[in-house]
This record gives C-alpha cells, sequence and structure tokens, in this order.
C-alpha cells in the first residue's frame, strides 16, 4: 500500500566491548550462541530501514531477532555479522487511518495481552508463553487457547510493515494490507503463515477482524473472556499401565474427532496434554474456556469422563479454578524459565487420532530405561473449530483441518556435553512415531505436515526424513510457489535466510 525510504538514524549500536553486549545475546535456546559484529537496536521502521541499507551496503550478513524464542538458531545464526534486535519495537496503539490495533514487530505476548485488554478488553487468539515475539509468531500463523474460538492470528491480520532489499540493493519499507486490490497484497498473505526471516523485516503488525465494522477499537478484535474456568488433571506415573495410558491417549485424540467442527459447543474450549517421561512423577492435562460459556463447567465435566472412559485409573489430583482475565489463570510455558536452557523440539499435524502402532510408540520411548528427563515428553495440544472456516489458501498456513498439534520435547537441559543424549531421544521418538510415512508426518489423511512456528531443521534432512517428501511440502503444502514468487520480488538477493527459509525459485 505504502513504501518509505529511512531517513533517521539513531539505532543503539552495541559492539563486543559495551557492557550490554552479552545480555543482548542472551536468548531462550542456549544451544545456538552468536557473536555479530555489532547489535542494531532500533526504536522505529526508519531506523531499521538504515541498519539493513548500512548491512547490505557493506556486505555484512544480517539476522533479526524479534523475542528470540526459536527451537531452531534463525536468530543466532553461526555467521551473523550484524543482529538487529527488534526489542524496543514494542508500542501498542489504535491506528485510525486503518482502524486497527497497531502492535510493533518486536512486542511480546505477555506485553500484548496486558494492553490489549486494559485499553480496550480486547484480545488475540496467540500463543501461552509471555515471552515469545510477535514477530516469528504472527508471521507463522500464530495460535494458542482462543483458536479454537477465534481461528489464527493471522485470521485477524490486516495489514503488516516490512523492510524489503530490492533487486538494486536499496531497503525500504512497505506496508501491505489484506485488501484485495493493494499491489502489496501478496507480501501480506506470506505473512499469514509462513515464518520470519524469509521476506524482510516485519516492523509493525495492525490487527483487525475480518468481520468488524465498528470503527471504535473496542470492537475490532475479538473480547477477551472476562473470567476463565481452568481445570489441571493430574496422573501419576507409580500406578499408570501401558493399557491404561494407551486408553486415556486414545480417548482424548477420539474426543477431538468428534468435536472439532468449527460450530462445535466445545470450540470455546481448548486443552493441553503434557505426557512426560516416566522419570516425572506425574503428567498433566489442562483445560481452560471462558466461563460465560453456557455450562462451561458440564463441558469441563464431559471431556475429562470421555477421556477417562474404560482406562481404569483415576487422576491423582484434579484442580478446578474460576479466574479473572487478567490473573495467573494462563497455562505459560515460558522462558527465561532457565538461563542455560538448552532444547529440541518437533512437531506434527494430526488430522486424526494417534493409531495403535504410535500409542504403543508412545508408551515405549516415555518408559525407556536407558533415558531420563523429568521435562521430556509428548504433548497434544487443541486444535480445529474456528480455525477450520478457512480456506488452506486464504493464508499462508493450509493445515486448516487438523484437529491437535503433536510436539515430540527433550525437555530442557543445561549441559552441552548431553546433547546427543537428549537430541537422539527426540530424533528416535519422533521417527518412530512417523515410521510408516519415512519419519515424518506427511501429508494423508491422518497427519498434515508441521508448524513452521515449530521448527525442526531434521525434516530437511534426508537422515532424518526418508519419506521423500519435501521440508517445503510438510510446511507449506500446496502454498509454496506462491510464496517462492514473494520471496524473488521481494528479497531477490536473498538477504533475510535460515536454515527454513523461503528458497528463490530456480
Amino acid at each position: 500500500m505504502t513504501e518509505r525510504p529511512g531517513t533517521i538514524a539513531g539505532a543503539a549500536t552495541v559492539t563486543p566491548d559495551d557492557p550490554r553486549y552479552e545480555n543482548l545475546l542472551d536468548a531462550y535456546n542456549h544451544r545456538f550462541v552468536t557473536r555479530p559484529e555489532v547489535i542494531r537496536v532500533p526504536t522505529t521502521t526508519e531506523q531499521v530501514v538504515d541498519a539493513v541499507q548500512a548491512a547490505v551496503t557493506a556486505g555484512k550478513r544480517i539476522v533479526v531477532r524479534s523475542g528470540g524464542h526459536c527451537f531452531e538458531n534463525f536468530s543466532a545464526l553461526p555467521d551473523t555479522q550484524v543482529l538487529l534486535d527488534l526489542s524496543q519495537l514494542d508500542d501498542i496503539s489504535y491506528d485510525e487511518r486503518f482502524h486497527a490495533v497497531s502492535i510493533g514487530g518486536g512486542a511480546k505476548l505477555g506485553h500484548v495481552y496486558r494492553a490489549l485488554f486494559a485499553r480496550w478488553g480486547v484480545t488475540v487468539p496467540a500463543g501461552t508463553c509471555f515471552e515469545v515475539g510477535v514477530g516469528g509468531h504472527f508471521s507463522a500463523g500464530g495460535y494458542g487457547h482462543l483458536s479454537r474460538r477465534d481461528g489464527l492470528v493471522v485470521d485477524h491480520l490486516y495489514a503488516v510493515e516490512v523492510v524489503v532489499v530490492d533487486d538494486t540493493g536499496r531497503a525500504r519499507a512497505v506496508v501491505a494490507t489484506r485488501e484485495p486490490d493493494d499491489p502489496h497484497h501478496d507480501l501480506w498473505w506470506a505473512h499469514t503463515g509462513a515464518g520470519g526471516g524469509s521476506f524482510g523485516v516485519v516492523t509493525r503488525y495492525w490487527m483487525r477482524s475480518p468481520d468488524a465494522v465498528s470503527h471504535e477499537p473496542e470492537a475490532v478484535l475479538p473480547k477477551a473472556p472476562a473470567r476463565v474456568r481452568r481445570r489441571d488433571v493430574m496422573w501419576s506415573w507409580e500406578t499408570m499401565t501401558e493399557a491404561a495410558l494407551t486408553t486415556l491417549l486414545r480417548n482424548y485424540c477420539t474426543w477431538y474427532e468428534r468435536n472439532s467442527a468449527p460450530d462445535s459447543p466445545y470450540a470455546h474450549m481448548w486443552t493441553n496434554l503434557i505426557v512426560m517421561h516416566r522419570s516425572a512423577p506425574m503428567f498433566v492435562l489442562t483445560a481452560v474456556i471462558d466461563e460465560a460459556v453456557p455450562d462451561s463447567d458440564k463441558l469441563l465435566d464431559a471431556q475429562l469422563e470421555a477421556m477417562s472412559a474404560g482406562s481404569g485409573v483415576q487422576p491423582s489430583m484434579t484442580v478446578d479454578q474460576v479466574m479473572p482475565w487478567m490473573s495467573e489463570w494462563m497455562p505459560s510455558y515460558s522462558w527465561p524459565n532457565d538461563p542455560k536452557g538448552r532444547y529440541k523440539n518437533k512437531a506434527a499435524y494430526l488430522r486424526r487420532g494417534l493409531t495403535d502402532r504410535q500409542l504403543a510408540a508412545v508408551w515405549r520411548h516415555l518408559t525407556r530405561d536407558d533415558y531420563a528427563n523429568p521435562s521430556a515428553c509428548i504433548l497434544l495440544t487443541g486444535f480445529g473449530g474456528r480455525v477450520g472456516a478457512v480456506a488452506p489458501d486464504a493464508t499462508a498456513m493450509p493445515q486448516r483441518d487438523s484437529i491437535l498439534k503433536l510436539m515430540c520435547s527433550a525437555g530442557m537441559w543445561q549441559d552441552a556435553a548431553e546433547d546427543d543424549v537428549h537430541i537422539g531421544w527426540v530424533r528416535e521418538f519422533y521417527r518412530d512415531l512417523f515410521a510408516q510415512t519415512g519419519g515424518v508426518p506427511v501429508c494423508d489423511d491422518r497427519t498434515d505436515g508441521s508448524y513452521i512456528g515449530y521448527p525442526d531443521v531434521d525434516l530437511a534432512d534426508p537422515a532424518w526424513n526418508t519419506s521423500g517428501v519435501s521440508w517445503q511440502e510438510l510446511y507449506y503444502k500446496g502454498n509454496y510457489p506462491r510464496l517462492q514468487a514473494v520471496k524473488r520480488r521481494y528479497d531477490p538477493g536473498d538477504v533475510f535466510r535460515h536454515g527454513l527459509s523461503v528458497e528463490l525459485p530456480a
């Protein structure tokens, strides 16, 4: 819609001899550490344009970081010479021009939730890790505890501002909107599921629901619940058998198969089942629902009853709470939870529940005696609902009819000497789960690839992906050629790239 060059210098410049340097390097996954020549900390879009232009002109490798909460090394690449830290681009306001809420590209989810609610009583259906930056989270699609009710974050994205570099090496800021006649419409579309780091630097998002008719800020995004009903259910490993766990997991998946339509009465409910390795004493189900939903307590009861049926085991503890939206109700799994944490995670979309063979693999790997990590786990997170009301090509995120997101996680560890042990365990677990499809969740009637917001470079490694299906297909399906066309137009020099970035067409 608009373009503008950089005109204002003055982004903070931090070099290795600056006392701020080590602090600004710190990020989520300490498996990856970069030591750039300089860190730039802009506070305006113009400063971002200038920083990008200076790096391109000097031939320096520039890497962008919004929140730094990345499972891979995309914001800590070893060849980084200039690190662009967007943490100070975190302002939130109402833009009368677009009648939309403006959110800086470096804002973190915790700040976003608090500002949206305190100022206007609204929210976005984003994630549960409060330290995640919107730059990568929103552009990957963005989902969380309200997505079954409200869809993905990008279903509410009206516009995005991106600093791009053209074929002459000129950096400029482009604003792209969802208006069909916008000449930059495809750049907007690319930021509805392709993830960050492929096209340019996201400096701002404008959020407005497509069905919003009012110009009042209180009415342009989904209303936040006033109070939330939360249930935490814990089962002890001490009394768990393979038959019991298999039944619980099968029932959990079957419930989602039956209750994930956009108009389901359960579309207001979100659950997250985390089954830790047996070296942990328990595993837990968290379920949340807006208290204002009619019979919200009965809906929670029915879900737990369906999950427990025939398992022969009772929870060791069940905790029910009703809490105000702005209280500590949300199940957050946020960094900074450990200043030296190291992580490896592998994800999949499920269109149907786990098979008996897969359920046996879950038991086998979570009870292995040759491995022990209380935080290693499998997660099965609720999806579906209003997510499925949008066509697969309407946004860049095509997995619209999945019912669950699955993640195999090696949890957290601190010692680099243990990397091979933990990474090896989660790789073997994941490969075993999808052994019948080449070790990855191919796009078929049961699975539907993976989520670029949970990046896994193993999907591009033929040692771990023997399916013959490319990582591009697993993440983007039929949307990939259009993404490549956007890449060719807006980043023809491949300035912005990482291990799973959109590639220029041949």
